[in-house]
């Protein structure tokens, strides 16, 4: 059969082509006659757009139909083989990795989101690629479908309650996916890493990482480490007793005072003791008052006695393992590095002198961690955080609860 092309520049070229031929094929002849590159040929029939795989035949063109050429530019050539077909692989599989390859940005994010799509991409295997694509689609059609379906039978009875409850829940995790995406879009720093703030001292002459504080009340050591540092026998037990907020914890008693360097100065202060293994040392408050410090973020330094001394946060390679939360997210934004320390909080309830109280525990073992950790993290905090300070209070939920509030 015989069919007409209107090409770009309004030319009218009239092909013999079979009715079995692709428009692929139809393309070619064009490319000859036209000297218009395939890919940047875009055929209409009957104003509907005819892709490369279709045959002229089951588009409906007959003899002596009228095909119009219209001639894409080199940038929509560029953005149409980045996109995917309608299973959900790319278009030009090559492309579409390397265009993903060059956003750092976004590799980042499917390392916490979708860590084997992004090892796919980083990889070599375009078929691995083009499979998981798939799947991936399938996924969000399933989910979708199965959506509408739930929505359909909530809104056949609109006077069901428990209908309108379901729907009311959904319009809710609705409004929190559009809030999750908002932040991605336009806040990605709240789902990055964030390193405590941690600086270099020496306590009684040994050197130290300290855990500086602002949220804690009062400046604390581990029993171990006033052990490390000479210290333990200057303890004063009669100061035994339990700090109580949300929880409860067993004080061990006070340190009056001892000796801290600072830089190249030497300053007084005072500790309460603790006996913990999962910390060390923690700057509280009220050293940090007593000493006018500054926690100057903009130059990432510690300014004590007023800017005499500038010790400079550490870096996270700088903090030792051990300080740091070993279990960093897998899915989620962003994580944060460990609050490890507790500090007494201000509603806190200090007995102190005469015979000293049992230490009681107010949170139940009976619960598993991980349950503790979810609890803890619909409360708003950060899973590092809540991690850490469950290890602080051999997994004491309320303790770890109070130090999180921060008083």
């Amino acid at each position: 059969m015989k069919i007409t092309v209107l090409t770009a520049d309004e030319n009218l070229i009239t092909l013999d082509v079979d009715p079995e031929e692709t428009v692929e094929n139809l393309k070619a002849l064009l490319e000859v006659e036209t000297q218009v590159p395939l890919q940047q040929q875009n055929l209409l029939f009957n104003r509907k757009e005819m892709r490369n795989g279709d045959k002229l035949s089951s588009l409906g063109a007959n003899d002596g139909d009228l095909v119009t050429m219209e001639r894409v530019s080199q940038s929509s050539t560029s953005t149409n083989a980045l996109g995917v077909n309608p299973d959900g692989s790319a278009v030009n599989p090559t492309a579409f990795q390397q265009h993903l390859r060059n956003d750092s940005n976004l590799i980042a994010q499917l390392f916490q989101n979708d860590p084997e799509l992004a090892q796919v991409i980083l990889g070599n295997d375009i078929n691995k690629l083009q499979e998981i694509l798939r799947v991936r689609h399938k996924q969000r059609t399933e989910l979708l479908r199965k959506k509408n379906e739930e929505m359909a039978l909530l809104y056949a009875d609109p006077f069901d309650v428990e209908a309108q409850k379901k729907i009311e829940e959904a319009i809710r995790q609705k409004s929190i996916d559009e809030n999750w995406e908002a932040a991605i879009e336009h806040n990605p720093e709240a789902f990055a890493r964030v390193v405590m703030l941690y600086v270099d001292m020496e306590v009684n002459g040994v050197p130290l990482k300290a855990f500086v504080d602002s949220g804690a009340q009062s400046t604390i050591i581990s029993k171990s480490c006033a052990e490390r540092c000479g210290l333990l026998r200057l303890l004063d037990t009669r100061y035994r007793g339990i700090a109580r907020g949300v929880g409860q914890s067993e004080i061990l008693g006070r340190i009056h005072v001892a000796p801290i360097k600072i830089g190249s100065v030497f300053y007084p202060c005072s500790f309460m003791v603790l006996d913990s293994p999962n910390m060390e040392f923690l700057f509280g408050l009220d050293m940090l008052r007593k000493h006018q410090c500054i926690i100057d973020l903009n130059e990432n330094v510690l300014r004590v006695g007023g800017g005499e001394v500038a010790a400079p946060f550490l870096h996270e390679k700088d903090i030792p393992s051990q300080l740091m939360d070993e279990e960093r997210p897998a899915n989620e934004p962003s994580a944060s590095s460990a609050q490890e320390l507790l500090g007494p909080k201000e509603n806190s309830n200090i007995q102190v002198g005469g015979p000293s109280g049992s230490s009681s525990r107010g949170a139940s073992e009976e619960l598993g961690f991980e349950a503790k950790v979810s609890k803890l993290v619909e409360l708003g905090f950060g899973r590092d955080a809540i991690i850490q300070a469950l290890k602080f209070f051999d997994g004491n939920e309320e303790a770890a609860a109070a130090y999180l509030f921060g008083g």
